[in-house]
């Protein structure tokens, strides 16, 4: 039987275009005398699609667009597509996330979701109900096919971290003895993720004793970055096949001709900078931006982000506005244009000190005295953003925030300043990570990725001096970041157990962390909740990020 899977990107509620990108997949699986095409989870609407799914209206859309795509189809193809079903009764919640089965004599539902995911960024349960029973699909040929979706294959409790309370699809498969399965899917990218979903199918295929398909949604929408990287495993739990990481991607599987994968792995942090890469460029794709602006700093925050842009959008699409102040150093703004020049970018500089001292006039009045300390460096960076944000304004421009995951989480950001922007893109990277991606991305290990993704293949990106530069606001004279907070490798393992682990400070000094810097930073942390509310979305590339998936009050101790 030969299959085809279609590794698709859809905007999310863009029925007609989402039902076109998959009409495209299959005429051209039809040129290679393919049977079944598959689509990922609910692929009419694209994942998630969050309180669309409450508009009465749109369940009608997609209705039309079923039948429209029962009428393109020829008599030799069958088509698996992801759609949001109601059920029958008044009682809420009224959808089933659904598989149906398109072909040229109808369409009709074949499965159900039966495990829905209401953690971290997910919230299933606020829109559809839990199916009922194994699914599976028998074909004319006499192929029997289990079809599941998504979390129904997250169901082994030696594998994943937890696992949702409900029943066993896979287990309820066993006694129907499928001879293929098939997983439709929408799970977001994190670093661990990739190896976890392999290791999971692999677990079901022995299970079942038959392959298993494992088809994922592919590209950005809003915070959440699906990177595909769909695969086929055999009966043994050996991967077949291997897709495109973060790439739409159509390919032929033949169940009759079935071979071992010998694809190479993928670095990590070429992974992580390609989910980066994409969801910037889908971000501003999808929400009808061309053009991107960024404050340029000399930093290393800003210039991984100047990097990732750069590689998301064309460096014509993509300029910075290099904005110093007297404390500005001179190695900085020199780092700042000789990045601007490999990258190819256009900047602007509009220097601040006129404005500083103006803001400092005007403030004297009322605060008996010119602006000092915390004050004053905060107004340094609120210039800075409402500068950025006059220029993103009038071109047209989205504007991309530049700070990093340790600085929001601890609040060492300002509101209204360098939080300003459309797009948070290194907001879910701690310091230490920021470093490490700068150190690939010179390395010849990302020689390749550079050339893929039409980045400048000589020399280096971001560049020594910047990469090895003290980490330095420069608010005030000789300021460093070292000043204020501990050592980034220190702080960001505090951050990680309080952040993604979720232990508590007793937890942590009795692991044999320093007291005071655990009650000084689990402080830090809860004392800039209300920065973070405030933020701009970020883009997800963490087991927990800060955005819809976390969810802490602000007033609270």
């Amino acid at each position: 039987m030969r299959i085809a899977l279609a590794q698709l990107n859809p905007v999310v509620g863009d029925f007609e275009g989402n039902a076109k990108r998959i009409l495209e997949a299959v005429r051209k699986a039809e040129e290679q005398a393919v049977e079944l095409v598959l689509t990922p989870e609910l692929s009419l609407w694209g994942y998630p699609p969050r309180d669309q799914l409450l508009e009465p209206s749109r369940i009608q859309q997609q209705d039309t667009v079923l039948q429209w795509l029962v009428n393109q189809l020829s008599s030799s193809i069958t088509l698996l597509v992801g759609a949001a079903l109601p059920v029958a009764d008044a009682r809420s919640p009224r959808l089933l996330n659904s598989v149906v089965l398109v072909n040229r004599l109808g369409w009709r539902p074949i499965a159900q979701k039966q495990l829905l995911p209401s953690y971290d960024v997910f919230d299933e349960r606020r829109y559809f109900r839990p199916g009922d029973g194994p699914s599976l699909l028998r074909l004319p040929n006499g192929e029997r096919l289990g079809v599941t979706i998504c979390e129904d294959l997250w169901v082994d409790d030696g594998l994943q971290r937890e696992r949702l309370d409900g029943p066993d699809p896979i287990d309820q498969l066993i006694p129907e003895q499928p001879d293929l399965v098939i997983n439709l899917a929408a799970s977001p990218f994190d670093a661990a993720k990739p190896a976890l979903r392999q290791q999971l199918a692999a677990a079901a295929a022995r299970r079942l004793n038959c392959p298993l398909i494992y088809l994922n949604q592919v590209g950005g929408n809003d915070e959440l970055v699906f990177d595909g990287a769909s695969f086929v495993v055999g009966s043994d739990g050996d991967v077949q096949l291997e897709m495109l990481v973060c790439e739409e991607e159509l390919t032929i599987w033949d169940s009759s001709h079935p071979a071992p994968s010998h694809a190479q792995p993928m670095d990590p942090l070429e992974r992580l900078f390609r989910a980066l890469v994409l969801g910037v460029r889908d971000y501003a794709r999808k929400c009808g931006f061309k053009k991107a602006l960024l404050g340029l700093s000399g930093g290393i925050d800003s210039a991984l982000v100047a990097v990732i842009a750069r590689a998301a959008l064309g460096n014509e699409a993509v300029s910075a506005l290099l904005m110093p102040s007297p404390w500005s150093s001179a190695g900085s703004i020199d780092d700042a244009l000789a990045l601007a020049e490999r990258l190819e970018l256009q900047t602007k500089t509009v220097p601040i000190a006129g404005l500083m001292e103006s803001y400092d006039h005007a403030l004297t009045a009322p605060l008996g005295e010119a602006p000092q300390g915390v004050t004053a460096e905060n107004l340094q960076s609120r210039i800075r953003g409402t500068l950025l944000m006059a220029v993103a304004n009038q071109q047209g421009q989205l504007l991309l925030t530049t700070g990093n995951k340790s600085e929001l989480a601890v609040g060492y950001c300002t509101l209204y300043g360098d939080m300003n922007g459309g797009l948070a893109v290194i907001g879910d990277l701690y310091k230490t990570s920021v470093f490490a991606l700068c150190d690939w991305l010179d390395s010849d290990a990302a020689q390749g990725c550079r050339q893929a993704l039409g980045l400048p293949t000589h020399g280096e990106l971001v560049g020594e001096a910047i990469r090895r530069k003290p980490p330095s606001a420069e608010l005030r004279p000789n300021q460093k970041d070292s000043d204020s907070l501990p050592d980034y490798d220190a702080l960001d393992a505090l951050l990680k157990a309080l952040i993604q682990e979720r232990q508590s400070g007793t937890t942590l000094v009795a692991a044999g962390h320093d007291p005071a810097l655990v009650e000084r930073v689990e402080g830090l942390l809860k004392r800039a909740e209300f920065k973070r509310r405030q933020a701009a979305p970020l883009l997800k590339v963490s087991p927990q990020a800060f955005g819809s998936g976390w969810r802490l009050p602000i007033a609270a101790t």
